[in-house]
């Protein structure tokens, strides 16, 4: 039984995977499994890293998934005591995996997670430990009247939420807590997942001196329109919290946000951004699911 699972889920790009595996294998000590979901890869590029990457493990997956549905496939195949989110877009700069399994030694039993902190490309601050996330703070995010704090503490420190970018977590745990809440299928399925742990009694912590580079902003993806509209669905559900009347005056505050970037992007001729935000202010007052969303605007692409 190794140590850990390290679990990747990959959309057939074999420039994101291939350093970010040969990271894991340079600085990795503890036995380790890796379990990659290669998610609608092309043949060609499926047999290349196969024959590259033999000590890895793939899980081919062709069906139209979200982010939380393709975790969940490899999740439920990890064999490690511990299991290591990892974006594929991430590179490990140092024994980060290593670190943060010896932190588990140094914290309290009732600690579910883990995660380290993330670094830009440049090597600037990404996001380090991540505090309270009401909903007001997110419709004043959409309003761009609220940026979340990306530096919150230093050393081994106890934390709100988790980037589903890079986290450690307890196995037996996760499977306890459901794995990833598959309804949310992009975001918000790590604050969820916070969420849900502390309110089972479980802590969670960052270690600042446990690094992982995280490269989104070099991988933005053309199924913006398929994917946000999902995205803000998703949040709307999570952040109303089963009350419709909370989800009325949330969607109704997202929604003039959304509508007024639609008509500044209209103006501006920035076409692909304004079917972004068309899809959106469509998606808000909806019975859709986030997964019928993405399918629905994705088959449109």
């Amino acid at each position: 039984m190794p140590a850990v699972s390290i679990i990747i889920v990959c959309m057939d790009r074999p420039d994101n995977l291939r350093p970010c595996l040969s990271s894991i294998k340079q600085h990795t000590t503890a036995e380790y499994e890796v379990l990659v979901v290669a998610y609608r890869f092309s043949a060609d590029n499926l047999s290349a890293m196969r024959a590259e990457f033999p000590w890895v493990r793939f899980i081919v997956n062709d069906a139209l998934s979200g982010f939380s549905e393709n975790n969940n496939l490899a999740l439920r195949e990890a064999r490690g005591e511990f299991c290591f989110i990892l974006n594929d877009d991430t590179e490990l700069p140092g024994p980060t995996i290593d670190r943060l399994l010896a932190d588990f030694g140094k914290l309290p039993e009732d600690a579910a997670i883990v995660a380290p902190k993330l670094l830009n490309a440049d090597g600037s601050l990404q996001l380090c430990g991540r505090p309270d996330y009401p909903a007001v703070n997110y419709l004043r995010q959409q309003w761009h009247r609220y940026r979340e704090p990306i530096d919150n503490g230093s050393g081994l420190f106890r934390t709100f939420n988790i980037s589903g970018a890079a986290f450690l977590i307890r196995t037996s745990t996760f499977q306890e807590l459901g794995w990833f809440d598959e309804r949310y299928y992009f975001t918000p399925e790590d604050i969820a997942l916070s969420t849900l742990a502390r309110k089972r009694g479980y802590s969670v912590w960052c270690d600042s001196e446990a690094e992982v580079v995280h490269k989104w902003r070099t991988t933005a993806s053309r199924l913006s329109p398929a994917i946000r509209p999902a995205a803000v669905r998703g949040s709307l559900i999570f952040f109303s919290d089963g009350s419709t009347l909370r989800y009325l005056l949330l969607g109704a505050g997202v929604w003039a946000a959304e509508m007024s970037k639609r008509i500044k992007a209209r103006l501006q001729g920035r076409k692909a951004d304004w079917l972004t935000y068309r899809n959106i202010t469509r998606s808000i007052f909806t019975r859709k699911s986030p997964k019928e969303l993405f399918i629905r605007y994705f088959n449109e692409l």
